[in-house]
C-alpha cells in the first residue's frame, strides 16, 4: 500500500492558494471539545469551526448517520429525490415558520438563492424597478460576488469592481436610517439577528420589529441570516424566535451540518413558487449524504436539553471571562446570546485580537476574531463543564501574557 503523502505546515504555502493564513501547526483529531496536532498537543476549542461543530468533534451519532448512509447512497443529481432530503426538509419544516426549504452546500449559497428569490418575485410582479436591496454596514453574508456585495464590509469586496449593483447598506441597528432607504423599489431586506463577523453585535428588538413593518409597507422581502445564529447557537433552534419577528425567507447552515457542508433557504409557499422549474440549482445540493447526517444533528440538538443547556453554558463562559476581567481589564464589554460571545477590547488593547488567540493557540486553547478588535467564542453547544473550565483557565493565561 502507497504511503501517504508527508505533510508539514510548510506544505500549505508551498502548495495552496495563499487566501487564509492557518495557524502554525497541523490539527489531525478530534472528540468531543478537544483537539490534537500533529505532535499531540491538546487544544480546547472555543472556536468549534467557526460556529460550525456545534455538537463538537467526532459524535457518536453524527458518525453513526454519515456510516449508514455512506453505505447506501451517496448522490444522485437533482433529476431524482431521495429519503434524507424530505425527511430534513420536513423537520425544519415542523420546526419553524417555512412551509418549503432549498438545500445548498453554504451558507453564501442560501444567502445567493434568497437575494435572487426576491429579485425575481418583484420582476414576476412586472415591477422591473423594484429591485434595491437593502443590507447594513459591517455585515456579513457569504463570498460569492452577489453576497460579498450584500455584506457591508468593503474589505471583502473591493478587489473584485464591478460589483453587482442596486445594493444599498445603512447603519445596524439604526432604524430612522432604514427607514430613509426601504422604499418601494426595495425587493427585499438582509440582515443578520447577531452580526458574526462584524463584531458579534445583537440586533435590538425593536430595529427587527421595525425592519418587520417597512418591509410590509413597502411589499419587500425580509431575509433573516441565521447561518451563524441558527441550529441553537443562541439557546433557541433559530434566533427568530427570540425576537418576536417572522421572516419571509431564512437562511441557514454552518451548523446544520456539523462540519459536512450543507446549507438551506426556508420560505413560504407563496414566495416558493417565484423559483419554479429549472430558475436555480445545485449539483450537491440536498444530496443524500449531507442530508442523512444534517437530519441527525438536526434531532440531536433540537431539543430542550441541548438548547438549555446552551443558556446555561453561556453563564459558565460569562462568569469566567468576567472574572478573567477583572483581573487584567482587556475587555470594555462582553456581549453576543448564547455561545455566540464577543468580547471588545478596550482602546489600550485596540487591534490585538488577532495576537490574543495567537498566544491563546501557545496556551492551548483555540479561539477566534471577529475583526481585529473582537475575541470570539463559538464552541460546541454541549460543551461540558470542565473543559469551560480548563479552556478558560488557558485562556486566562495568554491574557496575562499579553498585559505583561
Amino acid at each position: 500500500m502507497e504511503q501517504p503523502i508527508a505533510v508539514t505546515r510548510q506544505s500549505f504555502d508551498d502548495w495552496m492558494v495563499p487566501v487564509y493564513a492557518p495557524a502554525d501547526f497541523i490539527l489531525v483529531r478530534g472528540e468531543g471539545s478537544q483537539v490534537w496536532d500533529q505532535q499531540g498537543k491538546s487544544y480546547i476549542d472555543f472556536a468549534g469551526g467557526i460556529a460550525v461543530n456545534a455538537l463538537g468533534h467526532a459524535h457518536p451519532v453524527v458518525t453513526a448517520a454519515l456510516v449508514e448512509q455512506a453505505g447506501k447512497l451517496w448522490h444522485l443529481g437533482n433529476g431524482y429525490t431521495n429519503e434524507p432530503v424530505l425527511r430534513l426538509a420536513k423537520l425544519l419544516i415542523d420546526a419553524t415558520f417555512a412551509d418549503k426549504v432549498f438545500f445548498c452546500n453554504s451558507g453564501a449559497e442560501a444567502n445567493e438563492a434568497a437575494l435572487k428569490l426576491a429579485r425575481k418575485r418583484a420582476l414576476d410582479k412586472g415591477n422591473s424597478s423594484k429591485n434595491q436591496i437593502v443590507a447594513f454596514n459591517n455585515a456579513f453574508h457569504g463570498r460569492t460576488l452577489f453576497t460579498v456585495s450584500a455584506g457591508g464590509q468593503p474589505k471583502y469586496s473591493k478587489d473584485f469592481a464591478p460589483l453587482p449593483g442596486g445594493i444599498t447598506h445603512t447603519p445596524f441597528n439604526d432604524l430612522a436610517a432604514a427607514a430613509e432607504v426601504i422604499n418601494d423599489h426595495t425587493c427585499a431586506v438582509i440582515v443578520e439577528p447577531i452580526q458574526g463577523e462584524g463584531g458579534v453585535l445583537p440586533a435590538d428588538p425593536a430595529f427587527l420589529q421595525g425592519l418587520r413593518e417597512l418591509c410590509d409597507r413597502h411589499d419587500a422581502v425580509l431575509i433573516f441570516d441565521e447561518v451563524q445564529t441558527g441550529m441553537g447557537r443562541t439557546g433557541e433552534l433559530y434566533a427568530y424566535t427570540q425576537y418576536g419577528v417572522v421572516p419571509d425567507v431564512l437562511t441557514t447552515a454552518k451548523a446544520l451540518g456539523c462540519g459536512f457542508p450543507i446549507g438551506a433557504m426556508l420560505t413560504t409557499d407563496e414566495l416558493a413558487k417565484t423559483l419554479g422549474v429549472g430558475t436555480h440549482g445545485t449539483t450537491y445540493g440536498g444530496n443524500p449524504l449531507a442530508t442523512a447526517v444534517a437530519g441527525a444533528v438536526f434531532s440531536s440538538i433540537n431539543t430542550p436539553e441541548v438548547l438549555e443547556g446552551v443558556k446555561q453554558r453561556h453563564q459558565w463562559f460569562l462568569d469566567g471571562l468576567n472574572k478573567i476581567n477583572q483581573q487584567y481589564p482587556i475587555f470594555s464589554e462582553i456581549r453576543g446570546g448564547g455561545l455566540l460571545i464577543g468580547c471588545q477590547l478596550t482602546q489600550d488593547y485596540a487591534g490585538k485580537a488577532k495576537q490574543i488567540t495567537q498566544l491563546a493557540n501557545e496556551e492551548g486553547v483555540i479561539a477566534l476574531i471577529a475583526g481585529p478588535d473582537v475575541v470570539r467564542f463559538t464552541p460546541s453547544l454541549i460543551i461540558p463543564e470542565q473543559d469551560v473550565k480548563e479552556g478558560l483557565a488557558r485562556f486566562a493565561r495568554a491574557v496575562a501574557r499579553i498585559c505583561s
